[in-house]
């Protein structure tokens, strides 16, 4: 399998994923990087008009995850731990995450992601650790081009 393919086939499995009904993202994955993008709903705002953390964790996951598993063309890559900084509140616009992989050893792959508003300001911040699991990518929902 080529590396486009790869690529293509991880975009596929993510939004094939059916939390992605909800926020409805765009992703772009190439080695070792990937960016995501939503638009700030309203819907995902907390009580005091802003974008709540659970979205910038999901995010900068999803981003960093996805750097990762670029690199990985075998099976689907697990978050063993993500710590997420919440630097700015966002109140609307589209908002991109871009991750980056910026370490890896044979089984692990150690990579950050950073979360901007729709001004292109630094909104969040998010460093991760992701183990190769168990489960070849093509069992994946999504991944080998099945739903």
């Amino acid at each position: 399998m080529s590396s486009q393919t790869h690529y293509t086939s991880l975009a596929r499995m993510y939004l094939a994923a059916p939390i992605n009904q909800i926020y409805v993202p765009t992703i772009e994955i190439s080695e070792g990087r990937a960016e995501i993008s939503i638009e700030a709903d309203e819907r995902f705002f907390h009580s005091a008009g802003a974008l709540h953390g659970s979205v910038y964790f999901k995010l900068l996951d999803d981003a960093a995850f996805f750097a990762a598993n670029s690199l990985e063309l075998e099976t689907f890559v697990l978050t063993a731990s993500f710590t997420t900084y919440l630097l700015r509140p966002i109140t609307g616009g589209r908002i991109r995450a871009v991750g980056m992989v910026q370490s890896r050893t044979r089984n692990q792959f150690l990579a950050e992601a950073v979360l901007y508003d729709a001004e292109g300001h630094e909104a969040g911040r998010g460093n991760g650790l992701f183990a190769k699991g168990r489960m070849p990518l093509v069992d994946a929902l999504g991944y080998a081009g099945t739903d």
